[in-house]
Formats: C-alpha cells, structure tokens, sequence
C-alpha cells in the first residue's frame, strides 16, 4: 500500500471520528436541554379566521410562562410554549396536534379555544395521554371523547340559560328570532342549548334562520325576519358572519339587538359591522372588571396592559393565562410533569384562584365558573371606534 493511499485513509478515519464526536455532543445538548424544560403546547389560530381567538390565547400562555419562570420555573425546570398553527383549518388541526406530541414532545396542550377543532385534536391527545386543556371550547361533546380532556371555560350550558334569564326577566324580552350557523358545530350546538332556556323561561322562537360561516350575504334571512314582531336576535355563530348579520339588519330598517355567546368576543364584530352592532351583547366568562376586588385579575390587567399599548385583555388571552397556571399547578401538587401522574391532579381542582375567577373542575372534568359577564358594544370613550362595556355580572350556577 502506498504511502499516498495510508495518508487518505488516516484522514478519513481521523474525519469520521470527529463527525460522531460532533453527533453525539449534538445529541447530548439537546437530551440535556429536553432534561432541563417542561414543554406545554400552543394549538390554536395565529392566521385564518380564527386568529383573534388564538393569538389572545397565545399572548396569556406567554404571560403565565413569563410569570411562572421568573419565580424560578416549575419543577425546577424552565416552562416553554411549543407553539403550532392550524391557520384556522381543520385539515390542519390534527396535523399540528401529531407535531406538538410527537415532535415537540410536549406534555400538555392549551387548545384550541373553539369547539370545532378541540373535538379534532381531543381524540389524538387521548390516544396519546397527553392533557389536552382548551382555553375557550365552551360547546358540547368535548371532554366526553375522554379523561385526558379538560377546559377552563365559562361553559355555554351554563352560561346561555343564565343570560335567557337575564333578558327575560330584566330586559323583558318576550319573543326573539334564533339564527344558527348549521355548518359550525359551536353554533349548531348553542342554539340547542339556548332553545331549551328560552323555553324554560317562557320567551318565544318566532322564527329560526339558517346562516353559515363563510357566508356573506345575509339579505334572505333577514328579509324572513321582517314583519314579524320580536325583540331580539339570538346569534350562535362566530362575529364575522354576526357583524354582517346585524349590518343587513339595520339596512332593512329593523332596531333589535343581537346576543350571542362568545364566539362574538372579538374586535371585528364591529369592523364588519360597524354601528349596527352598537348594543349587541355578547357573554363571556371574563371581562376586564375595574370594580373587581381580585388582585391577581388587577395585576393581569396591569401587565397585559403595559404589554399590549395599554388594550384591555379579553375572555382568550385571560383564559390562556389561566390554563396554564392550572397546569403547572397540577403538575406542582403531583411533583411529575408525567401526563398519567399530575392528569388526576388536575382533575381534583377545587376553588381555584385565577384571573378569570373561581374555578373547580367536577366529576366529569367540566369547570364551574362564576359570574357570567354579559357585555355591550358601546361607543368607545376616544370617540373614534367601538368597543366592550359590562351590561352585567350575572351569577351562575350549576343546573
């Protein structure tokens, strides 16, 4: 063998030896950093039609990790948020849900704050037992799919029979008109639940419409309403399709106002609807209270506040905050960030201090939160735009 050929080989054997020192200090930081955080993933909208809801989520999720890590982390580990983004699809939702477990690794889930795609990632969290914990699904059938399921909302079953009584029996309202968005299931499952309640307390369905999210002109269905006597709206869907819902409305000539749940808390009920949605109430299990005697909700409101060019906070970014104190919570009382060991943590909360108030988490991993803020689109004080004021905080109770 020539002397040639001896020195290629001895460079060879020389670069591959240095290669798999490279890998395998490569492999040892990021085992050693896996060691030294705790992951909690972020499913939810930061693009597409849902994006209001989840980049509020995600800006509470940030304000907690903030928090929780400046007083020295959780388990004595660094809190970090894996963040996915289903750009407001369903096709996407499950997608985004495999990455955040199997790639990211992470043991808990905040997400996603609408019903729809809750339902979509819940089964794969199961299957999984990774905690999944949404900080805004408040319709039917979610943690039915099963005991790694949970939420921190204001819960529509709840909170719609406790606003019916509201308008009945402070606004007086005698008859309304119920319009449902039949292709979402937020939406579809609402209106059952507030066709019940309207029953209850003696208020009559004059007529029910049929909408859908995507839709635009809504000119058929209010013409429906027209000539018939009413004294409000009840709109289950989502605040695009509310806000030209209630646009079309006033250019009919019609006065009655909309309520609706949640799933109109955003910013651009008004952009689309401009002043037609002006006295449009919708309920919510947070709001920004001044009078509230809760410091810790004084001191989120500060601090979102100076984060976010002085805005207020809303029922998302206030729920995502909450969601994931309740999960470093489970995990400290559990002393394991093990999904299968601080899961029955969770589940055993009881009267838990938040920012978004009392929560306890019952039998069937459900929350009971009370009051209910029902709030009104009002003139806003600059005089330049709209935005939310307290109707009223009305309490609730399980049913």
């Amino acid at each position: 063998m020539n002397k040639k050929l001896i020195s290629l080989i001895t460079i060879l054997v020389f670069s591959l030896l240095v290669l798999a020192g490279c890998g395998s200090s490569g492999s040892q930081d990021e085992q050693k950093a896996a060691n030294d955080t705790i992951k909690i993933g972020f499913l939810g909208a930061k693009t597409g039609g849902h994006a209001s809801y989840g980049l509020e989520t995600l800006k509470g999720m940030k304000m907690a990790v903030e928090d929780i890590n400046a007083a020295g982390g959780l388990l004595e580990k660094e809190l970090v948020i894996a963040e996915g983004d289903h750009g407001s699809k369903n096709s996407e939702a499950s997608i985004v849900t495999d990455k955040l477990i199997s790639s990211d690794k992470v043991v808990a889930i905040v997400g996603d704050p609408t019903t729809g795609l809750t339902k979509i990632a819940a089964p794969i969290a199961q299957q999984n037992q990774v905690v999944l914990l949404s900080a805004g699904a408040v319709g039917t059938g979610v943690v039915e799919i099963g005991d790694y399921i949970f939420r921190d909302t204001l819960l529509d079953a709840l909170a719609a029979p406790a606003v019916t009584k509201y308008c009945a029996e402070t606004l007086g309202w005698k008859k309304v008109a119920l319009v449902t968005s039949i292709n979402n299931d937020y939406s579809v499952g609402l209106s059952n639940i507030f066709r019940d309640a309207l029953k209850k307390y003696k208020v009559e369905i004059v007529t029910e419409q049929q909408v859908k999210d995507g839709d635009t002109d809504f000119s058929a269905q209010v013409t429906n309403l027209s000539g018939k006597q009413f004294d409000g709206i009840v709109f289950t869907g989502y605040y695009t399709e509310g806000g030209l819902f209630m646009k079309e409305v006033r250019k009919q000539g019609m006065k009655q106002v909309l309520v609706g749940g949640d799933g109109l808390l955003s910013p651009v009920l008004w952009e689309m609807g401009e002043g037609a949605v002006e006295g449009s109430m919708v309920y919510t299990g947070f709001a920004p209270d001044p009078n509230t005697d809760n410091a810790k909700t004084k001191t989120f409101i500060d601090k979102y506040k100076s984060n976010n060019d002085n805005k207020l906070p809303d029922m998302f970014s206030a729920q995502g905050y909450d969601a994931v104190m309740l999960l470093a919570d489970a995990m400290k009382n559990a002393q394991s960030s093990d999904p299968k060991v601080f899961r029955d943590s969770l589940a055993q909360t009881k009267d838990w201090k938040g920012v978004t108030g009392t929560i306890t988490i019952r039998e069937n991993r459900e929350p009971i939160k009370s009051p209910v803020y029902l709030l009104k689109v009002a003139p806003a004080s600059n005089g330049n735009s709209w935005e939310w004021k307290i109707q009223a905080a009305i309490p609730v109770t399980a049913e």
